[in-house]
């Protein structure tokens, strides 16, 4: 096996990256979808409104790290993009990255308010809250998502919500995930694809946002762009794991000029700063008309400019008054970077007006691998969906499934085999000159930033799922 070979095991191969040809119906809107309300004597839960509940734990417990050597395994890996490294299983999570990146649904509701304000202003107050609430799942999440199989897909449809999304592994080399969500109402559109890069610093692994995320609010014929923030998990060797995000947010409307800029806020020196956000909107001739601030783990806020600032005057004169005490408390640690104290409130400015708040976590969710309620669902398979699924659907892949299950030897057995599978197919193909096809997305220009996207080419939920690879 070559060094290649095994450095992209975890992967999975892709030769070119050519657009599917057969699909050209690029809505949701007349397709055929899944309703669960039709599938009321499968087993399935609903509630007394008739929406359907959806579980609410995992089947099995996460396993104990404690006895896993993490730096025999991460010590060559200095600097090396860890998407290139084949991982243990005992780094994962029971989910998909794909399905780590539906997790941006979980407030579709701020998308539904951003709908609403005649007002421009007001709109991008609430994508804005919407661009942070999609990160808020990551805080204690240090475990690492399945690297997606090429051709892998996933879908989901929450009438609650009032969305459905589908997702697809377009691209190899390097990792893209695509993904296409829209309104079952017809308001909005949310897309993307994904290339994070994962990186080994030592003490740390740090996650670099690539792709774009496009939001159309179809009402409006408006479009917002922007791109995730940064994200570090802090002792991967030694001590408490602790995850930051930080870096500038940039959400722009590009059929106002409007624009948000956030600013997510590395912890600092005295950990002040932790998980805190600020910002402003301003519009086309950039007069700022609020400031945001809050933080990713717990809520956002909005005030008046004048108001903000004359609060921080006021308060960078009582952090003045306590720097010297704070130095002379500090003390060094070069074997782990010690996570600061939470201060587990935002201090409210008078004045302000509330734009999101996190919702609570499920009691168990610490022994859960820290998923949220909506997390806890994604990996569910109902009773009677496996006939609907498309075979490729994440639901399906035995190594997750075995993981979520409480067999980690399972799990880690069948990861083998599916990358062995995957690094076949990948020989094969290049033994035939054979070019693999996307099916779902197509490789493209973004209309509104002109940078190169994975755009929905549509058809999938008419069910047609003809010429499928065999991946699992």
């Amino acid at each position: 096996m070559s060094n290649e070979d095994e450095f992209y095991d975890a992967v999975t191969g892709l030769d070119s990256d050519e657009s599917y040809e057969g699909v050209s119906e690029a809505s949701f809107k007349d397709a055929v979808v899944f309703d669960p309300s039709g599938q009321r004597n499968n087993g399935s839960v609903l509630q007394e409104n008739g929406i359907k509940k959806h579980r609410t734990s995992l089947p099995a417990p996460m396993f104990s790290r404690n006895s896993v050597s993490v730096w025999g395994i991460l010590k060559k890996c200095i600097g090396l993009e860890l998407s290139k490294i084949t991982m243990p299983i005992v780094f994962n999570e029971p989910l998909s990255f794909l399905q780590r990146i539906t997790e941006y649904m979980e407030h579709t509701y701020l998308i539904n308010q951003a709908c609403l304000p005649s007002d421009s202003i007001e709109r991008m107050q609430a994508v804005a809250a919407f661009a942070v609430s999609a990160v808020a799942s990551q805080w204690d999440r240090t475990g690492k998502p399945f690297n997606p199989l090429l051709g892998e897909t996933y879908e989901l449809t929450r009438e609650e919500l009032g969305f459905r999304l589908i997702s697809e592994q377009v691209s190899h080399h390097p990792p893209v995930s695509a993904f296409h969500a829209e309104s079952l109402l017809g308001d909005f559109v949310f897309h993307g694809s994904i290339y994070p890069k994962l990186k080994f610093w030592g003490k740390s692994v740090e996650a670099e946002p690539k792709g774009t995320i496009t939001l159309e609010l179809l009402k409006h014929n408006e479009a917002y762009t922007w791109s995730n923030p940064y994200c570090c998990v802090h002792n991967v060797i030694l001590g408490k794991l602790w995850i930051e995000q930080y870096g500038t947010v940039e959400i722009v409307n590009h059929s106002t000029g409007d624009k948000c800029v956030l600013n997510f806020k590395p912890c600092g020196m005295f950990g002040k700063e932790l998980h805190r956000v600020e910002g402003y909107i301003q519009d086309k001739s950039k007069k700022k008309h609020c400031v945001i601030y809050g933080k990713w783990t717990e809520c956002m806020w909005s005030v008046d400019p004048q108001v903000y600032e004359t609060n921080k005057k006021a308060e960078k004169k009582g952090d003045n008054r306590k720097y010297k005490q704070e130095v002379s408390q500090r003390t060094d640690n070069d074997d782990a970077d010690d996570m600061p104290e939470l201060q587990e409130t935002v201090s409210v400015i008078p004045g302000s007006t509330l734009l999101w708040r996190i919702a609570s976590r499920p009691p168990h969710s610490a022994t859960m691998y820290n998923f949220t309620n909506f997390a806890m669902s994604l990996n569910e398979l109902e009773p009677g969906m496996e006939a609907i699924l498309a075979p490729t659907d994440c639901r399906l892949r035995p190594d997750i499934r075995a993981m979520e299950n409480g067999n980690m030897d399972g799990a880690s057995q069948e990861k083998e085999r599916l990358e062995e599978k995957q690094r076949a197919a990948r020989k094969e193909r290049a033994k035939s000159e054979e070019d693999w096809s996307t099916r779902w997305f197509q490789q493209g220009t973004n209309p509104y930033t002109g940078s190169q996207d994975w755009l929905y080419t549509g058809g999938y939920f008419n069910r047609n799922y003809t010429g499928l690879p065999d991946i699992y």
